[in-house]
């Protein structure tokens, strides 16, 4: 059974899916009625449930409030490819106030010639923060994309929150 919640934190609403105990996805912070659109629409068949992951919920309200703590959540990247399973792995592990390249995580997962299909997997992130996406850059430094709502201003807020000098105008 599909479960999701959404929650406010100190940038806005939260929201996160949830699956047998497992993270399925996860909605940076926006307007309420956004998170809960998004999450009606690409789950409809999630219930609402507000004490989902409470170590979750706890470390996200910490971040927000500028606390670094580990996103220590089970995920579930069954519905992905072993590749696309690879890179995401590979870029959870990437530290609080660092940042790699899309050719990092490429060679990471063992297939250095594939740096635009990271970018094509960090575009489909389904969990943003907890599979911190926004720290992977382009070859140059530059940011390179973000899906995300707020793009790549998002991009740069988070990475300015977690690290002034990770970012350069």
């Amino acid at each position: 059974m599909m479960r999701y919640a959404i929650y406010q934190t100190a940038w806005g609403w939260f929201g996160c899916v949830v699956r047998k105990d497992r993270l399925v996805a996860s909605h940076l912070p926006a307007d309420e009625s956004m998170v809960y659109e998004n999450i009606r629409r690409d789950w409809p068949e999630a219930r609402r449930q507000q004490n989902l992951l409470p170590d979750l919920k706890r470390s996200v309200l910490a971040y927000f409030n500028g606390r670094a703590e580990p996103f220590d959540v089970r995920v579930d990247l069954s519905e992905r490819t072993p590749f696309q399973r690879a890179v995401l792995q590979a870029c959870r592990r990437i530290p609080h106030g660092q940042t790699a390249t899309y050719a990092d995580l490429a060679r990471k997962v063992g297939n250095p010639k594939a740096a635009r299909a990271v970018g094509r997997v960090m575009a489909t992130n389904p969990m943003p923060l907890v599979i911190p996406c926004h720290r992977v850059l382009c070859g140059d430094g530059s940011l390179g994309g973000f899906s995300s709502p707020g793009g790549v201003e998002l991009k740069k807020r988070l990475l300015r929150f977690e690290d002034d000098s990770l970012v350069t105008d």
